[in-house]
């Protein structure tokens, strides 16, 4: 069953990889809703964007110290990345332990909602061999999510695109689908799942006819 939180029950999302593209945008229009949000930032030079925005930031290291940004937080959205041009090193520090490292800072903060923001590839030996290190560690720490009691949603956007959002969108289950999404619609249907208490699921997003109100309450 899938229902709307009111506005005193969604609490306050930790944003983390919030100076990406989907984070910033997220941080954007959950600022303009009025949607209480927490940025987690590599560095305090970050922090300029997001005070203008009137959104509250702390700095955080998925690869150190990150346990205060947690507390009064009751969700998570993980969208940080380490990218396709960075080495193995980071991509172990950043899509695999740092992703686990959140989930596990989540249950010992008590915060139950996650939203991982994830890959449409889980099988890493059906992606470009620069990226399967990638897709091992995104697979590897999905897996870690959803094996969690957390109330946990996966969301798998197809081919990212700087397209304004049409607020939109299809879902798919089968991991086999292709297609595009606007960044901006990523972070819009992000920002609608947090807003819902649904069951524990995942999601292959791309643009679509739907809006994503609708699309989020049909589940």
């Amino acid at each position: 069953m899938i229902t709307t939180l009111r506005r005193e029950e969604m609490g306050k999302t930790l944003v983390i990889g919030a100076n990406g593209q989907i984070g910033r945008r997220f941080c954007q229009q959950a600022a303009a809703q009025g949607a209480p949000v927490r940025a987690m930032l590599r560095d305090a030079s970050q922090q300029a964007f997001f005070d203008e925005l009137g959104v509250e930031s702390v700095v955080g290291d998925l690869a150190g110290d990150m346990a205060g940004a947690f507390e009064g937080c009751n969700a998570v959205l993980f969208t940080a990345g380490s990218g396709a041009a960075t080495g193995l090193d980071r991509t172990l520090m950043i899509d695999l332990n740092g992703a686990m490292r959140a989930v596990d800072q989540a249950r010992e903060a008590g915060i139950q909602r996650f939203v991982m923001v994830s890959t449409l590839h889980v099988d890493p030996l059906a992606g470009p061999e620069k990226l399967q290190p990638y897709l091992v560690a995104k697979r590897a720490a999905d897996a870690y999510l959803m094996a969690s009691e957390l109330d946990w949603t996966v969301l798998r956007p197809g081919r990212l695109t700087d397209t304004a959002g049409s607020g939109r969108v299809t879902l798919s289950q089968d991991a086999s689908t292709s297609g595009e999404v606007s960044r901006d619609n990523v972070a819009s249907f992000a920002l609608a799942v947090l807003n819902h208490r649904a069951p524990a699921r995942e999601y292959v997003l791309l643009d679509g006819a739907t809006p994503i109100a609708e699309a989020v309450n049909a589940g």
